[in-house]
């Protein structure tokens, strides 16, 4: 249990002020022995006393709390502390910076916390093959073009995640989380017992949709569970965690380079992710749009114009991001040289940052709106991961970091939107078929790019030609997009509001 202990000095206008509930960061009601309790907040535990020192001419308020964010909860002790120490001189003033705008409830700050853990998972099994490739065609002797269809094949099994998201539209989110979260590591492990890069790619097929599948759910689930001009937060909050797994990977890679045949180490790892399934079965409740009463078992008429507009918006930009996270570490290792601790390096110093650009897009694009955020950091992600494949040395790094962090900030606002959209009965499997869409691009573009490296196009010039993709989404951003901030999923899909009024 954490504790703030603040002194003031003893005036009427003081006395006043800490003895008036506060509605901030916490929502405070009076107890019956004169101290405050939270009646709404992020708290499993909280409250607050105030003593009158008339001798020392003092105030001392003292707060003991426990913060209801499981896992996560330590890192958010120090900023709470600091914001109950400092209250708002005005009632109901703004949440601090860091925290999301609306004010979290214990249950959803539990659910966030929960959905974040899960993210490690989703994040480590999702970069796995990208990042291990390069050294499983060494040892198979593959080429550029084998790597980039042994990429789009594993891609196909999208059609394994979208059954599975469609099926939580009618058996429940909690369910299929739970089964993923079990089934995608014990499935990806399989590929440290590959004896070509074949059968690699088919383990894979089976392994990376179920933790693509388990990160929809991430997305489906906090847009039903956090409040109005949250939701971009909490993806954000999500997209850290994704990328804290993804590095969890990174940081493994050195293993990689330890023989040839090392790279299989990696794929054992996953299995220590099955230690969480207790841990979330405990804290994990079922989406509480899920159980509301809605409209079941709808299709996408309707819908299809919003439908058309996130999936062809998630296949242009893949045709750029998945070849640019593809070949990056083939391009480092056969263009620059890299070692495989180098590589290691080199995406954490630059990937690292672009937690900044998500957590600050999250915050944008509840506060000033999705639109132009996300046109802004398409563009220059954009540009920047295009200039990071065409120049060497210090630069390089520099257009990798500044595309991490203004690439990232777009990351908060199309994860809002491909939730928000849709209504609750068919939100599975419109997110399940945005996929498909998403996973076609990222095929097309490792094809297109793998099929040009092996033609001696250069990296840059290839990379060029698919980032026409993302600049024309920025294009349909502006133009062609709604603005669904600051209101409730109900009051975008009115089929809901009608169906549970």
């Amino acid at each position: 249990m954490a504790r703030v202990v603040a002194v003031r000095p003893l005036t009427d206008t003081s006395l006043a002020f800490v003895n008036e509930p506060r509605d901030d960061i916490v929502r405070e009601a009076l107890a019956p022995d004169g101290s405050f309790t939270a009646t709404d907040g992020p708290f499993k535990h909280y409250r607050r006393t105030v003593t009158v020192d008339h001798d020392a001419v003092a105030i001392e308020e003292r707060t003991e709390f426990t913060l209801s964010i499981p896992w996560f909860g330590f890192l958010y002790v120090l900023p709470t502390k600091r914001a109950l120490r400092h209250r708002p001189e005005t009632t109901g003033g703004p949440q601090p910076w860091w925290a999301p705008p609306d004010r979290l409830s214990p249950r959803q700050a539990g659910v966030l916390g929960t959905l974040a853990v899960i993210c490690l998972a989703v994040g480590f099994l999702n970069t796995l093959l990208t990042q291990t490739i390069t050294f499983a065609a060494d040892e198979f002797g593959s080429s550029d073009g084998d790597q980039g269809l042994a990429l789009a094949s594993v891609r196909l099994g999208i059609l394994l995640s979208f059954g599975l998201v469609a099926l939580a539209d009618r058996r429940g989110r909690r369910l299929i989380m739970l089964f993923t979260l079990i089934a995608a590591p014990i499935a990806c492990a399989f590929g440290a017992l590959a004896p070509n890069l074949a059968v690699l790619a088919v383990t894979q097929l089976v392994g990376r949709p179920l933790a693509i599948c388990m990160g929809i759910l991430v997305g489906i689930m906090a847009a039903e569970e956090m409040p109005r001009s949250s939701r971009a937060y909490a993806v954000s909050v999500l997209a850290l965690a994704t990328g804290f797994g993804a590095g969890l990977c990174v940081m493994a890679l050195p293993l990689a380079g330890l023989g040839v045949r090392a790279w299989r180490l990696m794929y054992v790892l996953p299995l220590a992710f099955l230690v969480l399934v207790p841990a979330v079965r405990r804290h994990l409740p079922e989406s509480r749009r899920f159980l509301a009463p809605h409209a079941e078992h709808q299709t996408l008429s309707g819908h299809r114009r919003r439908f058309a507009l996130l999936a062809l918006s998630g296949m242009l930009l893949n045709l750029l991001v998945a070849p640019a996270s593809g070949f990056q570490n083939r391009f480092l290792r056969r263009v620059r040289g890299f070692s495989a601790a180098r590589i290691s390096l080199f995406t954490l110093a630059t990937n690292t940052p672009g937690g900044i650009g998500v957590l600050v897009g999250g915050r944008l694009a509840d506060t000033r709106g999705r639109r132009r955020v996300y046109a802004v950091a398409i563009v220059g992600g954009t540009l920047a991961t295009v200039a990071q494949f065409s120049v060497a040395g210090w630069p390089m790094w520099a257009m990798s970091l500044t595309g991490a962090i203004v690439g990232g900030a777009g990351v908060p606002a199309f994860g809002a939107y491909s939730s928000e959209l849709f209504p609750t009965g068919l939100r599975g499997k419109a997110n399940g078929g945005i996929s498909v869409f998403q996973l076609a691009g990222s095929s097309i573009g490792l094809v297109i790019v793998g099929y040009l490296l092996d033609q001696s196009w250069s990296y840059g010039s290839v990379m060029a030609l698919v980032a026409v993709g993302p600049l024309v989404v920025a294009v349909m951003v502006l133009t062609l997009y709604p603005e669904t901030a600051h209101r409730e999923l109900e009051d975008i899909n009115p089929e809901d509001r009608i169906t549970n009024g």
